[in-house]
């Protein structure tokens, strides 16, 4: 869910699973023998209900089971997600999982009050194929306290500046927030999450820097 500063992450809660039927997956003939994992924007409709989605492949699909989840709030929308599911017949699809993708809006540095960078692991950073998103793999430090319950990680993108180059071309410097909290760092969660791009106002390229336990990585994406 997008928040105005700052995006919890709990690590323990960011698999959110609808009421579809889930199991392991398995290999050969079995039922999950042709299930498929996407990044996807899911359409819900009126009554908060996902009935269709189209993947970063751009390959488009509706629901044969319209599904629901907890952290469908709004209605007559679209949600990043990630999702398994198999296809069907006629362009439709049966979702056997879902979860939310945690999504960054990118916001003047200066409206942040703080701006913790504490490192983390960036496993991997791309452009989806239609260009409206950034998704990033990212490695989070992590344990439990003697409750049994992972700590909390924050993330934000503070927006540095909207570069002019010599060509005429606009690139916008985007940082990644990251406050580590209370978290401890006994172990390593993998976890995505995505950056909206501008639509108004459309920069050429973006610059994305990220603080690492490697050091400052720059990530640059042409437009």
């Amino acid at each position: 869910m997008m928040m105005k500063r700052i995006l919890p992450i709990c690590l323990s809660l960011l698999i959110a699973l609808s009421s579809c039927e889930t199991d392991s997956y398995e290999k050969g003939e079995g039922r999950y023998s042709t299930l498929l994992a996407d990044f996807a924007c899911l359409t819900v409709d009126g009554e908060k209900r996902g009935v269709s989605f189209i993947t970063d492949d751009g390959d488009s699909y509706l629901l044969s089971n319209p599904t629901t989840a907890s952290w469908i709030q709004t209605a007559d929308t679209v949600y990043r997600t990630y999702l398994y599911y198999n296809k069907e017949d006629n362009g439709k699809a049966k979702v056997t999982s879902i979860g939310i993708l945690p999504t960054l809006i990118a916001r003047n540095a200066k409206d942040f009050k703080r701006q913790p960078q504490d490192p983390l692991g960036l496993e991997s950073s791309w452009l989806t194929r239609d260009g409206k998103y950034i998704n990033m793999g990212l490695l989070l430090k992590n344990g439990r306290n003697d409750n049994g319950e992972e700590g909390i990680h924050a993330l934000a993108l503070a927006l540095d500046e909207v570069r002019q180059n010599e060509d005429q071309t606009k690139t916008v410097c985007y940082r990644l927030l990251h406050d580590q909290g209370e978290a401890a760092e006994y172990y390593t969660n993998r976890r995505y999450v995505c950056i909206l791009l501008p639509t108004e106002e459309r920069p050429d390229s973006v610059c994305l820097t990220v603080n690492t336990y490697d050091g400052v990585v720059v990530k640059k994406f042409k437009l």
